[in-house]
């Protein structure tokens, strides 16, 4: 991904918008010598394989996103804020529900990577821990990062201990290099596009309907990209013709904290919905 790892990274926003990210996956496709794909996509990885399939199906075998649902209309500010639940983010207090953290990027842009990289070790370890399941029914912390003046207050990241359940050291130190070579100008990019995104998002094909088979795996403890009681999965259930959902026990970082339950999800969707591809 744009920005991330040893990958190659750039000094404008608008390179790091959708489309360009897509054509990315088309390239390395490609490149691989295959004509199709299953497409597996986490956080930002997940507009990423949803763009791949409302516009380019014919690229895509199966789709499956591990806790950011499918919105037709494009991963965007305004789409988000829309389905925000507000018996548990009353519009007063909480105007962009517990998307705030988007707009901070948007309107502090340069403060927001400087808080970052006061301490890259410290906010990867910061950000990879596991699910709380008493966070249930009470507002995310990312709802609130713009009155708190940043993620940390406005200066750099705490040290807390790494969560040896979600993150290894070696994982840990890999990140915080790459992290620290290329800085957050790039991940935080990501951000910038929403207008441009948006507009991407309303040339898919099929009117925004996916027919090929769609996986979604639920974070129960994911209080951010919150699923279980709020609207944010019916845009999805509503636009995928033959969708599987699993609830996933874990946080958001569920590929990490839960990766056998994870594993075995996909595997049993890959038999029962792709078994000729399964099979190879």
């Amino acid at each position: 991904m744009r920005g991330y790892g040893r990958s190659s990274t750039y000094s404008r926003h608008e390179d790091f918008a959708q489309e360009k990210i897509v054509a990315d996956m088309l390239e390395l496709l490609a490149a691989l010598g295959r004509a199709k794909a299953v497409w597996i996509g986490h956080d930002w990885g997940s507009p990423v394989v949803w763009n791949l399939a409302s516009h380019h199906p014919d690229k895509v075998l199966g789709v499956a996103s591990l806790c950011v649902p499918y919105l037709g209309a494009g991963f965007t500010l305004e789409a988000l804020v829309s389905l925000v639940d507000r018996k548990l983010y009353p519009a007063d207090a909480y105007p962009a529900g517990q998307w705030d953290y988007m707009f901070f990027y948007e309107e502090s842009f340069d403060k927001a990577c400087t808080g970052f990289e006061v301490n890259i070790r410290n906010v990867v370890k910061a950000l990879f821990r596991k699910g709380d399941a008493g966070g249930a029914g009470k507002p995310s912390r990312t709802a609130a990062v713009r009155k708190a003046g940043g993620w940390f207050g406005g200066g750099g990241c705490p040290d807390v201990p790494r969560d040896g359940d979600v993150i290894t050291e070696q994982d840990m130190e890999a990140y915080t290099a790459a992290l620290t070579h290329n800085g957050f100008f790039g991940p935080d990019s990501w951000y910038m596009n929403h207008k441009a995104n948006g507009e991407y998002g309303s040339r898919f094909h099929n009117g925004g309907k996916l027919a090929m088979p769609v996986l979604f795996l639920h974070g129960a403890y994911d209080y951010t990209c919150e699923t279980m009681t709020s609207r944010l999965a019916e845009p999805m259930r509503c636009d995928c013709a033959d969708l599987t959902e699993v609830v996933v026990k874990s946080g958001h970082w569920m590929a990490q904290e839960q990766p056998a339950a994870v594993n075995a999800a996909l595997a049993k969707w890959l038999a029962a919905k792709l078994p000729d591809y399964w099979k190879t």
